[in-house]
């Protein structure tokens, strides 16, 4: 019943604020939060090792894995049904129109250039070859001539299409708090180079034609079960009231702290351009805090995990789509999918609160 509330609140926000708004497309930058199949789209489908190409992923939308980290869809993917346009398809896709949207966004992409975490010593905890710039790279080489050629075709047609650009940031923090040695310390030490890098990234779109840019923080990873489970503390100081790591999500508002006055210095230079921060930090917060709240019921356990194991039920060594691992038959009800990353139902929800401005700074509705 509380779902069904929410839904109708969205639903009337939505018919007030953007019956008339429409967009010529959706292109989306990111990581794993975000990735509609990057990762999957080659020949051989998804690689063996990637779990998130096994079931139960993308069950319970789709009825079968799509390369998205999660049950269903994704935030990106509820953008392009309010505004009438297809899922986004991954980038790196053969055969496909792109004038609708895509999305460039794949597993395990950081803001920073892979040679910056190789100079620091934190190469071997990084994988993907695709940052942020290289993203952009792969937006103006392989899609811009078949979407809409170059120049002034180009700036006209993104100037009409919504841009969404990560969240970045995630990973480059990982890079240091899963390296051996490294850890907190280090990844505090370049929030304000990774926000740079987003804030450059931005711009570049901008002189590409954007002129609508959601920009995300990063997610609250002290709410994380990944984190939560590798780095326990026996002392109760250390947690805060919703039961999240406090350094981990001090880390979190700091990187977001940053971003803020980066977007707000953009917006200030580009005055003919409209700069949107969502919110995802409050937002998830909120929904740990209060999952009935969102129709939910439950904020720090995962859906899909070590079959019921634990405070949390995530294991590292059970992970969702390997053996010993199982999902629940009520996803609907759970913040939490996999550890990592959250469910169709909590996406869903954190897109209508930047459709309607709740967690989104102007909404994207709020003309």
């Amino acid at each position: 019943m509380v779902r069904a509330a929410v839904l109708i609140v969205f639903l009337l926000s939505v018919a007030e604020h953007g019956c008339s708004q429409s967009y010529n497309a959706i292109y989306s930058f990111g990581d794993s939060i975000s990735d509609t199949g990057n990762l999957c789209v080659g020949p051989g489908g998804c690689p063996s090792w990637d779990d998130t190409g096994k079931p139960p992923y993308g069950n319970t939308h789709f009825g079968r894995p799509t390369g998205r980290c999660t049950d269903g869809r994704v935030v990106v993917d509820f953008l392009a049904e309010r505004f009438g346009l297809p899922l986004l398809p991954p980038s790196k896709a053969t055969g496909v129109d792109f004038r609708k949207g895509a999305n460039m966004a794949i597993i395990g992409a950081t803001a920073m250039d892979f040679e910056f975490f190789r100079s620091r010593g934190l190469g071997g905890s990084v994988w993907s070859d695709g940052s942020l710039g290289t993203q952009i790279l792969w937006f103006q080489q392989q899609l811009m001539p078949s979407i809409c050629g170059t120049g002034a075709d180009c700036k006209s047609y993104f100037s009409k299409s919504l841009f969404v650009v990560g969240e970045f940031g995630g990973n480059d923090y990982n890079a240091a708090l899963f390296t051996p040695g490294k850890g907190m310390a280090e990844a505090r030490s370049y929030v304000p180079q990774v926000v740079d890098r987003i804030a450059s990234g931005v711009e570049a779109l901008i002189g590409l034609g954007a002129a609508e840019l959601v920009v995300p923080g990063v997610l609250p990873i002290g709410c994380f079960p990944v984190y939560l489970t590798l780095y326990p503390s026996s002392n109760k100081g250390d947690y805060d009231e919703t039961g999240c790591l406090r350094s981990f999500n001090s880390l979190s508002r700091y990187h977001n702290d940053l971003l803020k006055q980066a977007v707000s210095g953009l917006q200030s230079k580009h005055a003919g351009v409209r700069l949107m921060y969502a919110d995802f930090y409050t937002q998830v917060t909120d929904m740990v805090r209060s999952p009935e709240t969102f129709g939910l019921e439950y904020g720090l356990r995962v859906c899909c995990g070590a079959g019921g194991q634990g405070r949390y039920n995530y294991n590292n060594g059970a992970r969702c789509g390997t053996a010993g691992a199982s999902a629940c038959g009520d996803p609907e009800k759970y913040l939490v999918w996999d550890g990592v990353h959250l469910t169709d139902a909590a996406y869903g929800s954190i897109a209508g609160g930047w459709l309607d401005g709740t967690y989104c700074s102007p909404g994207i509705l709020h003309i």
